[in-house]
């Protein structure tokens, strides 16, 4: 059975109006073709629908159970075409989203806030991860984009380049290394080290940046905010991302810009390869793109 829109929106009109003249006018048809259209309808459905005579139009018995459907088919299709319509203006979505703590932290509050000042309707989740969580969140359409620092070019994702950022030493301001005009690897090398886990990106361009050295580890952590309250207690030193610097504007720590070869962090945007964003998550890519954070190198 092929029942069109149209279809339905003639047959309510006819059944509201009562009369073939007015209810083709409302639906801007001429009496003929809209005559047509009903007769094709009854044609289709295999019943008659209308009692027709020279002084009224009514609806059969078999009319009226199907305007009972036809009323709820018309009132599904506006929802559906008001849905659409706001989702286009942005007065309703939905949009997940990826990124590192660090970012998620610091920068993000600021995004969102002019994204739902601009979009109040549109709901977005965040997911505050690590690197790999985030690649995976897009790869399994948990998230529609990613800010990770893996360059995810596979046939499934794309990756291109966000923003990217130095490393500081982060020590109490009354440490020896925070008077030290120049600092190298060698001068980290004799202080206890509070280290980020292995799985964190930070931790990962440290250990490469230094390789073959090491630090002398005190312990690693899993939390940018832990390393902090350690380094505040005097128990070592850490070494950190600029985006993250914001965790240590803190009373008695001192923070310092390294000039360590390799130790610059590129952040990645992440996206399923051939695939739409929503408008909702559209409207928050560029806002991000726009908003990006400068390059904070040392």
């Amino acid at each position: 059975m092929n029942i069109s829109a149209r279809d339905i929106q003639a047959f309510l009109a006819l059944a509201e109006v009562k009369n073939f003249t007015r209810a083709a006018a409302r639906c801007h048809l001429s009496q003929p073709a809209f005559s047509a259209l009903i007769k094709a309808l009854e044609d289709h459905v295999g019943l008659k629908l209308f009692d027709r005579s020279t002084r009224h139009v009514l609806l059969t018995q078999e009319g009226e159970r199907f305007w009972l459907s036809a009323q709820r088919i018309a009132e599904e299709l506006e929802d559906c075409a008001k849905a659409m319509r706001d989702t286009a203006q942005l007065a309703r979505g939905h949009v997940a989203v990826a990124l590192l703590p660090s970012l998620a932290a610091g920068w993000l509050p600021g995004v969102l806030a002019q994204f739902l000042a601009r979009h109040p309707g549109v709901e977005v989740a965040v997911q505050d991860v690590l690197s790999e969580p985030c690649i995976t969140a897009v790869a399994q359409g948990e998230a529609d984009f990613a800010l990770a620092a893996i360059r995810a070019d596979t046939p499934e994702l794309q990756a291109e380049p966000f923003c990217r950022d130095g490393f500081h030493l982060v020590c109490r301001d009354d440490h020896p290394l925070a008077q030290q005009a120049e600092i190298g690897v060698p001068d980290l090398q004799p202080w206890p080290f509070v280290h980020l886990a292995r799985h964190s990106s930070v931790r990962q361009y440290l250990d490469a940046a230094l390789f073959p050295q090491t630090l002398r580890t005190l312990v690693e952590v899993e939390q940018l905010a832990t390393v902090m309250g350690l380094v505040q207690a005097g128990l070592g030193i850490s070494v950190v991302p600029a985006l993250s610097l914001f965790h240590f504007d803190k009373p008695g720590l001192c923070t310092r810009a390294l000039q360590l070869p390799a130790m610059e962090r590129q952040i990645y945007l992440v996206r399923r390869r051939g695939r739409s964003l929503s408008v909702a998550a559209q409207a928050l890519y560029r806002l991000m793109q726009d908003m990006r954070p400068a390059c904070v190198t040392a």
